[in-house]
């Protein structure tokens, strides 16, 4: 094929990844529905992101901008489209921020043409990822993600050691935004999401403490703080309102994904939550609800994860895990759960609203022993056993 030729080709396979319809996958315990293929990969990049079209500067036509992976997007309804704002990777290793959108939810996911242009804090960050969006009332759209830089207090020659926190950006259309200076806090952040109504006249956020940039270590959980200024916003006291615990799925750490959507029972919420195991750490999903005039108070947890790694979704760059930071909520109940698999690629599942909350009030607790777990298991077989004989 000469030059032209070459890359009609190249367009056509990526027109064909793109349009290719996606088929629900019965297999999610009555719960949710998986689709069969990932929403977004490295290979759903726009061809113009990778390639240097020009024969004159690329005669063999090579790829000059690597990609890597699409993963841990934040998501919202946003003028009938279905948007997810995903982090992409370079194979330089740095993520970026770029628009997918959908006329469905579930394929046909394609990316604007340029991806976001985020402005530096007054200490740039090296890397920036995993936004959590948020429509609050007071009219922004906001985007807190993480904002990672190499920590001044290293020793000479470290380069791996690192801080995080929390960076946070507004905008009106999803293009032009404005940065506010990172959260102020006595610890590291890597997951803050910001609740989508004043709470007390104040902003609410989700937080995750942690000593250091991996380690939740002394962190109790996800917590909660209020601050009377986004646009200085500092934390000043927080309240851990969903623990971890001992050899459970959250036991070494946890965090909120996107923020909780509001239903008459409660605040619906979707977490990840993190175990170690002899092949690593393993990242899972869970839910929870809160009351709905006291987020503070939870008043459903259901016991164990809610969604794990599933055959290919195991494995990948960060092998064996299941994030997420984006759900949408659609008028009918419809929910769309966007999640990431082992760092690499996103997928969706479906449920509705009334599912979920059936979910989390009617599975049983964690009882936090193997005797607790074993008198549930025995009621539910009475239960059914008188049932069926």
């Amino acid at each position: 094929m000469d030059f032209k030729e070459k890359v009609n080709a190249l367009f056509a396979d990526h027109e064909k990844l793109i349009s290719l319809k996606n088929e629900p996958v019965e297999s999610g315990k009555g719960i949710y529905t998986r689709y069969k293929n990932p929403v977004l990969t490295a290979a759903h990049t726009p061809v113009f992101w990778r390639y240097d079209l020009d024969k004159a500067s690329n005669p063999y036509l090579m790829e000059r901008i690597g990609m890597n992976a699409a993963f841990n997007a934040g998501a919202i309804k946003w003028k009938g489209k279905y948007l997810l704002m995903a982090r992409v990777e370079g194979a330089d290793r740095k993520s970026f921020f770029a628009v997918a959108e959908s006329p469905n939810g579930v394929d046909n996911f394609r990316f604007w043409d340029y991806p976001v242009t985020m402005p530096d804090d007054v200490i740039p960050a090296t890397n920036i990822y995993d936004m959590r969006l948020t429509a609050h009332e007071d009219g922004w759209i906001y985007g807190i993600f993480c904002a990672e830089r190499h920590d001044p207090d290293a020793l000479p020659g470290d380069l791996s050691s690192a801080t995080a926190n929390a960076a946070i950006a507004r905008t009106k259309d999803l293009k032009e935004w404005v940065r506010l200076p990172d959260l102020k806090t006595k610890s590291q952040q890597r997951n803050v999401v910001l609740h989508p109504e004043f709470v007390d006249g104040k902003y609410a956020l989700y937080t995750r403490p942690q000593d250091g940039f991996i380690d939740a270590g002394s962190g109790g959980g996800i917590g909660w703080a209020l601050v009377d200024d986004i646009t200085h916003a500092e934390v000043k006291e927080e309240k851990i309102i969903d623990y971890r615990f001992y050899h459970t799925i959250k036991e070494v750490k946890n965090g909120e994904g996107p923020h909780p959507i509001k239903t008459p029972q409660g605040w619906l919420h979707l977490a990840h939550g993190v175990r170690a195991c002899a092949a690593g750490l393993r990242y899972v999903l869970y839910l929870y609800m809160t009351d709905l005039k006291d987020p503070t108070k939870q008043i459903a947890a259901p016991g164990g994860y809610f969604m794990a790694p599933e055959g290919e979704e195991r494995i990948g760059d960060v092998s064996n895990v299941l994030f997420t930071n984006g759900w949408i909520a659609d008028d009918d109940g419809t929910v769309f759960i966007y999640y990431a698999s082992s760092d690499t690629r996103m997928h969706v599942a479906t449920s509705t609203i009334d599912k979920l909350v059936d979910y989390c009030m009617n599975t049983p607790a964690d009882g936090l022993t193997t005797s607790a777990s074993v008198e549930e298991l025995k009621k539910l077989i009475y239960k059914n056993l008188t049932l069926i004989r």
